[in-house]
């Protein structure tokens, strides 16, 4: 019995370590990662700050129009910095940075933090549900393309992704606003065109709902942040209705600007599941007298996922920065409107804190994609 227990604690005092130095190991990756990540966000910012004010134009007149007379406009880059060097403006607007301070619009003459938070959620929440939308429907596509490979139905799942991928946003965006708001109209099938919800629909806020009315901390933000993601804010306040309006709206732009990751994520699902399908342990597994729907799901396509999962990270924060056509054909000023009217008006602060909050999505989902690699797979270790 003795030599019983003490091989049990043997045991535990070995297990412990062992998890310890698992999650301390992947502690010491993420913070590495976000280290290196730093330099490669300033040097993006840098890159955009640059381009921004070689950009021929002045943005005193573009702001101004005309009003701007010489010495208003020698006020006015005075008052915003602009009549540094570049490297110069650079440096201050680091300092700034640095102390959360992303500067006052140019065209709006208000924090680029409130213009975030308002625009933010309109792109975050349609990038959301048209890379869902892409993932459900791309994944299935491709395994059942690479399923039935060579076949009538491998043949049409191919050439709809190839034309899903050749088809421009803006072509597809108007031609399903045109079928279901016009064609389908007075139809149950039609759709809303433009807008997030209809007009006159009564927007709660979440911390009213909860009683946090007279909360003033950190989360506060948040919360209100969520309250302006109307299908989360219409989920987490029990209001079904709000959901349902705002899910309807979101249909026909979530496909437009999910129809291109679709095509691309079934062909690499495709591809993927028809390289692992080839290999000697699928032959074997079918031979130890699996059925076919075990072989498939949990041999080839969990051996797959790791290329799928890297087209999936990736889409995400091209969803992102890439809505402008989708945003722009169905009324919805998020990120990628905002970020056009910005570049069209020399409204530099604006663009520069866009492309901030983009590039850290970025370092984000490509950090989310490595990190799922180690539990995907066993074999992957980060070393």
């Amino acid at each position: 019995m003795r030599r019983v227990q003490s091989a049990h604690i043997q045991l535990g005092t070995h297990a412990t370590p062992a998890a310890t130095w698992t999650v301390t190991k992947m502690g010491r990756y993420i913070s590495r990662r976000l280290l290196l990540a730093i330099p490669v966000i300033i040097g993006i910012l840098f890159a955009t700050f640059a381009l921004a004010r070689l950009i021929p134009g002045d943005p005193c007149r573009a702001a101004l129009g005309e009003k701007a007379t010489d010495a208003i406009c020698d006020a006015f880059n005075e008052r915003f910095g602009l009549n540094e060097s570049i490297p110069v403006q650079f440096g201050i607007y680091m300092q700034d940075v640095a102390r959360g301070d992303l500067g006052d619009s140019i065209r709006f003459g208000r924090p680029a933090t409130e213009i975030i938070t308002e625009r933010l959620p309109v792109t975050i929440e349609l990038a959301l549900m048209a890379l869902l939308f892409a993932t459900i429907f791309g994944i299935t596509l491709g395994v059942i393309s690479a399923y039935w490979r060579n076949s009538p139905i491998d043949l049409l799942t191919m050439i709809g992704a190839n034309i899903g991928v050749s088809i421009p946003v803006f072509v597809l965006g108007l031609l399903l606003a045109y079928t279901f708001a016009v064609v389908l109209k007075d139809t149950p099938f039609a759709l809303p065109p433009s807008g997030r919800l209809t007009p006159g629909m009564a927007i709660p806020s979440i911390p009213e709902v909860w009683g946090l009315e007279n909360y003033t901390g950190i989360g506060r933000g948040f919360l209100e942040f969520l309250s302006r993601m109307y299908v989360v804010c219409g989920i987490l306040t029990l209001n079904f209705e709000l959901t349902r309006d705002a899910l309807k709206h979101l249909i026909l732009p979530m496909v437009a600007l999910g129809t291109i990751p679709l095509a691309i994520i079934a062909r690499m699902t495709r591809s993927a599941m028809l390289e692992v399908m080839s290999l000697d342990y699928m032959r074997t597994a079918r031979a130890k007298g699996l059925s076919e729907r075990k072989v498939v799901f949990r041999h080839a396509m969990r051996n797959a996922l790791l290329p799928i999962v890297t087209i999936i990270g990736l889409q995400l924060g091209g969803l992102l920065s890439g809505a402008i056509l989708t945003e722009t054909i169905f009324g919805l000023t998020g990120v990628g409107k905002t970020l056009y009217d910005a570049i069209n008006s020399r409204d530099y602060v604006v663009v520069q804190a866009f492309t901030l909050v983009i590039a850290v999505v970025f370092v984000m989902a490509n950090l989310i994609v490595d990190v799922s690699y180690a539990v995907l797979d066993p074999r992957i270790r980060l070393s």
